[in-house]
């Protein structure tokens, strides 16, 4: 019997924000009355093209000081630190040396809402929170779910029954998750992923973000701008 290997497993994260209710509702109060104000908040340059059903913020979000802010942000970069350790396997002393530069932003979707297939360029690391994951149609299962492609699409170039019954981690199929409130999902930002049209009623609520890392020189300061 051999034995199998996963050389190329890509590494996710999922975490859930404790006693959320009141971080959320504070979220989508503020995240809403910035929607409603127009382009004053939106983002003028979004890196994936929107439909009209789709609010995305500017992404400075994490630098506001409203307080529900900062805690989200507070939860998110501490998960995806501590993954990041784990994964690279950093001692303490190489840890405290880690900065992070990231850009963050909310979006606000409404029915018929969706984002199509897209990366994250210039990023090491990209998340998702959930602040509400609105009210789906019950006869609508996709909507608003988030779909990752799987980066071992080449090996469906030719299919037999040795290769086309592969489970779990070696499946060359794409992952489908329905966000829960409060869950924040980490992933390497060069996966492709795509939001299925959101059907349903009331507002589908997220934050994204993207953060790249360098290591301080532990004789120096941290650079301006930069977050440990």
């Amino acid at each position: 019997m051999p034995e199998i290997i996963p050389f190329f497993a890509v590494p996710y994260g999922s975490a859930t924000l404790e006693n959320c209710a009141q971080i959320n509702s504070e979220l989508r109060a503020l995240f809403m009355q910035r929607a409603a104000a127009g382009s004053t908040y939106a983002n003028p340059f979004p890196l994936t093209p929107q439909t009209p059903q789709v609010f995305e913020s500017t992404v400075d979000l994490f630098r506001i000081p409203e307080k529900a802010v900062q805690q989200l942000k507070e939860f998110c970069l501490r998960e995806l630190l501590q993954m990041i350790i784990q994964l690279s396997s950093y001692d303490e002393a190489t840890a405290k040396r880690l900065l992070i530069q990231h850009d963050s932003w909310f979006r606000i979707t409404r029915r018929g809402g969706y984002l199509g297939l897209h990366n994250h360029p210039n990023a090491s690391w990209s998340g998702i929170y959930c602040v509400d994951p609105g009210h789906s149609d019950a006869d609508k299962p996709e909507s608003g779910i988030v779909s990752f492609v799987s980066p071992m699409l080449t090996t469906a170039l030719f299919n037999d029954a040795g290769n086309g019954a592969l489970k779990g981690a070696f499946a060359p199929t794409m992952r489908h998750l329905r966000l829960e409130p409060g869950q924040v999902l980490l992933f390497p930002s060069w996966v492709l992923h795509e939001v299925k049209p959101y059907e349903g009623n009331g507002e589908r609520i997220t934050v994204s973000f993207n953060c790249s890392f360098g290591l301080a020189d532990p004789n120096a300061a941290p650079p301006a701008g930069a977050s440990s």
